[in-house]
């Protein structure tokens, strides 16, 4: 197993973690090739060895060419530009969570829909060579899971296009909501908002603690040198030769409450919601509570920055008074999904693994039974094909 730590004890920017990404053995020649693939121009990479209180690592630069004529997007044009580029599925994703949370964080810093955002910062050049190029190197190291420790957010103030700000930036705040975090340490802004977007997006558990060998070590130079901390990201590659090889973990929240004073008929609206929010599960189960009456349970599975948000529908849609909140610990199994071709169709298929073998191998209902509904044959007989191919 190969776990990815980042150790942001003098914080995190998006040019930070691309040097670190680098002098932890990235290509630099593999994403600037990758970057080109965004299809747009006026920005190159700068790549080189640099040094911090006595500390050696990697310093990357984005060059803006025209830096006068830069133009600013809104999240909708980013979204094309992304989904335009011939840039992997996976890559696509996690760029597009990275945007999202900077859009949507900005929004409600603002009041304003997440489509009005104007990105000062997250629609230039070198916040989108930072944030896709994150994606793009996380995805050459292939990790199989992402820790991270407390982030270390700064103090004082910092300028930005609205003005003189406190620090953590009014963004920065909302985008860390729910993260361990620590201040103080510096008197300026040690993580700006691309730099917590991409720890949001791709931290799988965020842990004080690294209790695995590290294998590799590497250093992300920052573009300021004027304090007595190094401004620097430190990133631990870990290798483990554990027999669940195929087994990851994280840490998500489970909220729950009881409601015996609800219309039934409102559930399955509040279920919905809570999915479309963003939970990993959520499901009711009969329960009896004291004086035998009876009732049902509300349990919702989200990660640990979609708590607030969980909770805000289940007060706002239910009759509940109170929500119990707790951490839990998921094991997941590697699951991978491919495309087999039957006599009446495409099927997607997900399958499974477990120590270097698949354990399962699932076609997708909804493409079965679209092929049934087309060719007027049972959805059985369409998954029966599927596993043959299996």
């Amino acid at each position: 197993m190969k776990i990815l730590y980042y150790d942001c004890f003098a914080g995190i920017s998006g040019d930070m973690n691309l040097g670190a990404m680098i002098d932890l053995g990235v290509n630099p020649a593999y994403l600037k090739i990758e970057l080109k693939k965004l299809n747009i121009e006026g920005f190159k990479l700068k790549v080189e060895p640099d040094m911090r209180r006595g500390i050696s690592g990697t310093k990357v630069s984005v060059i803006i060419d025209n830096p006068d004529n830069e133009k600013h997007h809104h999240l909708r044009h980013v979204e094309e530009i992304v989904n335009n580029s011939a840039l992997s599925k996976k890559v696509k994703s996690t760029s597009l969570d990275i945007f999202r949370r900077i859009a949507e964080a900005e929004a409600r810093v603002h009041n304003i829909d997440i489509q009005k955002v104007h990105f000062h910062e997250v629609g230039a050049l070198d916040s989108i060579a930072d944030i896709v190029g994150a994606a793009i190197c996380l995805d050459y190291l292939n990790v199989d899971k992402v820790l991270s420790s407390p982030i270390q957010l700064g103090g004082g103030t910092v300028k930005c296009a609205h003005g003189v700000m406190p620090v953590p930036a009014p963004a920065t705040a909302l985008i860390v909501e729910n993260i361990p975090v620590k201040t103080g340490l510096v008197q300026h802004e040690a993580t700006t908002p691309t730099g917590a977007a991409i720890l949001a997006a791709t931290v799988d558990e965020f842990t004080g603690q690294l209790n695995h060998p590290i294998s590799k070590t590497a250093y992300g130079i920052g573009q300021r040198d004027v304090s007595e901390v190094p401004n620097i990201l430190r990133l631990y590659l870990c290798e483990t030769n554990e027999a669940f090889s195929d087994v990851s973990t994280e840490t998500e929240t489970m909220l729950e409450c009881n409601i015996d004073d609800m219309n039934a008929e409102h559930f399955g609206d509040v279920l919905e919601r809570i999915l479309q929010a963003g939970a990993s599960d959520a499901w009711f189960t009969p329960v009896i509570m004291k004086k035998s009456r009876p009732a049902t349970k509300l349990s919702v599975l989200c990660k640990i920055n979609l708590a607030n948000t969980m909770k805000a529908i289940i007060f706002e849609h239910t009759t509940t008074l109170g929500i119990r909140e707790y951490p839990v610990q998921k094991n997941m199994l590697r699951r991978e999904e491919k495309t087999v071709k039957t006599s009446f169709g495409e099927v997607r298929v997900k399958e499974s693994f477990f120590n270097g073998k698949r354990v399962n191998a699932k076609p997708e209902y909804n493409d079965c039974k679209q092929l049934a509904d087309k060719n007027n044959v049972p959805v059985a007989a369409i998954e029966n094909e599927v596993r043959k191919q299996l």
